[in-house]
């Protein structure tokens, strides 16, 4: 039985990823190129691979005893081509990174056009996402995440800053009507306009000074997700609808031009910076290889 190598590669990514559209995101395809290959496939083979509903799309079980035999296989396919790239005198091909949004707002600028510049053969993709998720199932090469939600098992590249600060902040306009907090604990009396997981989870705002931690469940007026709704959060503490924490560098162009005031700056603490993590067990494509190379040859 003869099959296309296309056509495989479509229904891994499509099974890994669960739904066409995001499939032709992460593959740099179109989603009703994919299903055409899919259903090319199943006819093909004479079994359907996948059940499709409007807001899934999930492998029968045919389709899951093909993906687990299929998947390691396509995996070897690329890093034998991988192989070949690394003989070129410049590197080909795509880099796929998941990073979160303070990662591409404070991290990749300074980076990837040098990188883009030094490699112009290479395409970087980049999805900007808060909420974890599963790297190698949704078809990335690389993720860039903080210390504390790398996954196990994988490689980590220090990248960016080394040390971050958590910053609290509000407008002039609000300190002169409610007064500057001398201590973590008079937050508790202030418009906080907080964050949230994805999950729900309400985010802690925590401050560290002299040995002593105080952590805040803060209250306001406004809740945002994390990461997707920070600018709102920015804009609503710029006209003074209270406090805002966040990454230091984020607020760092409000500070300057004076629309926002440090709160409790004695008190912010600080973290070390994020890491590019990838899967250490099999052979590192030539595109993740070179950006590899570019971050730990760039200084700090």
């Amino acid at each position: 039985m003869k099959v296309d190598l296309g056509d495989l590669n479509a229904f891994v990514t499509v099974a890994r990823v669960g739904g066409f559209r995001d499939a032709a995101r992460v593959a740099g395809l179109s989603a009703s190129g994919l299903s055409e290959a899919v259903r090319r496939l199943e006819a093909r083979l004479g079994v359907r691979l996948l059940n499709r509903t409007t807001r899934s799309v999930v492998p029968t079980e045919a389709g899951r005893s093909l993906l687990d035999r299929l998947a390691p296989a396509l995996n070897e396919v690329q890093s034998a081509l991988d192989v070949v790239n690394a003989f070129r005198d410049r590197p080909t091909g795509t880099l796929r990174l998941n990073v979160p949004q303070a990662a591409a707002r404070l991290v990749l600028p300074a980076i990837v056009p040098r990188f883009l510049a030094a490699y112009p053969d290479i395409v970087v993709d980049v999805a900007v996402e808060d909420s974890f998720v599963d790297m190698l199932a949704a078809g990335f090469d690389a993720g860039i995440r903080y210390e504390e939600r790398l996954e196990q098992d994988m490689i980590a590249v220090p990248i960016g800053p080394r040390l971050q600060r958590f910053a609290a902040a509000a407008s002039p306009a609000y300190l002169e009507r409610h007064g500057q907090p001398g201590h973590p604990g008079e937050l508790l009396r202030h418009a906080c306009l907080a964050g949230y997981f994805a999950a729900g989870a309400s985010v802690q705002w925590e401050f560290a000074r002299d040995g002593e931690t105080v952590r805040v469940d803060p209250q306001g007026p406004l809740r945002v997700r994390l990461g997707a709704g920070a600018d709102l959060a920015v804009a609503s503490a710029v006209a003074g609808a209270g406090i805002v924490y966040l990454f230091e560098d984020w607020l760092a162009p409000y500070f300057a031009r004076g629309e926002l005031v440090p709160v409790l700056e004695p008190w912010w603490p600080g973290f070390s910076g994020p890491f590019l993590y990838y899967p250490g067990r099999r052979l590192v494509p030539a595109p993740l290889q070179a950006f590899i190379d570019f971050i730990r040859a760039t200084p700090e």
